[in-house]
């Protein structure tokens, strides 16, 4: 049982009265814990303030799987938490276990609140503006790091769109020309009097070209069949047979099929030839608008996934779609030395999450990995059912900046960058979502020669905590 004369014999309630520390008192409970009992867990919301009284209490960070002793309250009148009191948003920095048995104050932090507003207005008020200040600036430094993200990602998305767009339009107008062309062909044949049996045995020769799919040739290959061509043609007394010969050659036309082609129009293949090579073009040209609007239709698929736009929060989600669509959308940031390469265990379960949010995850920690990289290395992705739930993990080859840091890379405001290079890693945020919307873990391994982010998930959704 606590007693006022307690609280009075340790220096914190030095200049405490009498009266205040029996509300002090009427607000708290005593907590009776023996050695190894978790207070208080890092990350979770500072929802109590605690007091020691009697025994040790050490402060243990936990960084990937490893655990770190970063501190103990060990005299009487040692205190930790309370803080969601003045910041609606923070978290225990560390677990709070027991070394020893002992007791201790525990006060709600809306008790701590109005104790501490009707002991002293003016420093409850001060400390409340420090909160806010502080998490102000955080707000404006995440909203603007936020904007740069996206204005980074349009622009990336915007030319990744263009290419296939560009594409299209190229190959629609070109369409125009070959259509006209094939047309032009078709009169070259009536004007040399093709039979329609011959015209029949002609497409049947075009449908073998389209239908077998012929490995493209090397460049000097490709220049020795051309000329191969040009001198059939020109043996064959084909008018501009120069002309013909290049897209004859690049669609893997030999002299052999040409002269199955002369076979048919007895002797005379210009005519078919050239009706042959207008049709080729245009086949090709609606290939081409085919794969550019493929493509964009990908793209914007894969849009959609990532903002997940028209979906409910909480919904039944497949990770590694999450993850392939933001490959996708961050393609554009992909340099050519890096390689991914992905570990997807095929009996991995969906999981209930919200995954818009963890598509801004996936963005943090994969973008983290490519800087970490500098444009040269792995970039590996795993996902495995563990724990009736689902771990992922992104792996890069890059080094972590400071071995050490990693203890503090999930705390606000923590960052590795330089100025100018970004407000941070994004792993508080990253925190927030996974530990606090989804109440799941993650966690930094460094490996020799690896850095790895590991994000496990629960199978069912969990009632989100305030972190």
């Amino acid at each position: 049982m606590i007693t006022r004369s307690e609280l009075r014999s340790l220096a914190l309630f030095e200049k405490v009265t009498e009266e205040e520390l029996q509300d002090l008192l009427a607000r708290g409970g005593e907590v009776v814990f023996n050695a190894g009992d978790e207070l208080w867990v890092q990350g979770g919301p500072a929802e109590c303030w605690w007091v020691v009284l009697e025994g040790r209490v050490d402060l243990v960070r936990l960084a990937g799987h490893e655990e770190t002793r970063v501190g103990a309250m060990a005299q009487p009148g040692q205190w930790a938490g309370g803080f969601t009191a003045w910041d609606e948003h923070a978290v225990y920095l560390a677990n709070g276990r027991a070394a020893t048995d002992g007791r201790a104050l525990r006060v709600s932090s809306t008790d701590l609140k109005e104790w501490a507003s009707a002991r002293d207005p003016f420093g409850a008020h001060l400390i409340e503006g420090v909160f806010r200040t502080a998490r102000t600036v955080e707000s404006a430094a995440r909203q603007r790091d936020a904007l740069v993200a996206l204005g980074t990602l349009s622009a990336g998305l915007a030319h990744e769109l263009n290419n296939p767009a560009a594409a299209a339009t190229r190959a629609v107008h070109a369409l125009d020309g070959a259509s006209g062309r094939l047309l032009d062909t078709l009169g070259g044949l009536t004007a040399n009097d093709v039979t329609a049996s011959q015209l029949g045995e002609l497409d049947v020769l075009r449908r073998e070209l389209t239908a077998t799919p012929r490995a493209p040739l090397s460049p000097m290959a490709l220049a020795d069949l051309e000329e191969e061509l040009t001198d059939w043609l020109d043996d064959h007394d084909v008018a501009d047979g120069w002309q013909l010969a290049g897209p004859l050659a690049a669609a893997g036309i030999d002299a052999a099929w040409c002269e199955r082609v002369a076979h048919i129009l007895d002797g005379s293949p210009a005519a078919g030839l050239a009706w042959l090579t207008s049709t080729l073009s245009v086949s090709n040209l609606l290939s081409e608008v085919n794969e550019s609007t493929r493509r964009i239709s990908e793209l914007v698929g894969a849009i959609k996934s990532y903002s997940q736009m028209d979906r409910a929060s909480v919904q039944q989600t497949v990770v590694s779609e999450g993850l392939e669509s933001t490959l996708v959308v961050l393609r554009h940031r992909m340099p050519p030395g890096v390689t991914i390469v992905r570990d997807y265990a095929p009996d991995t379960p969906p999981i209930e999450a919200i995954p818009a949010e963890l598509n801004q995850v996936w963005t943090n920690l994969i973008t983290n990995a490519l800087d970490a990289m500098d444009g040269t290395g792995v970039l590996r992705l795993s996902i495995r059912p563990e724990r009736d739930g689902v771990v992922v993990a992104v792996a890069n080859t890059g080094s972590w900046s400071d071995p050490t840091s990693r203890e503090r890379a999930f705390e606000p405001f923590f960052t590795t960058k330089g100025v100018g290079q970004g407000t941070g890693l994004g792993l508080d945020i990253s925190r927030r979502v996974v530990v606090g919307r989804h109440g799941g873990e993650i966690s930094i391994d460094l490996p020799p020669g690896e850095t790895v982010l590991r994000v496990w998930l629960p199978r069912h959704a969990m009632e989100a905590r305030r972190v």
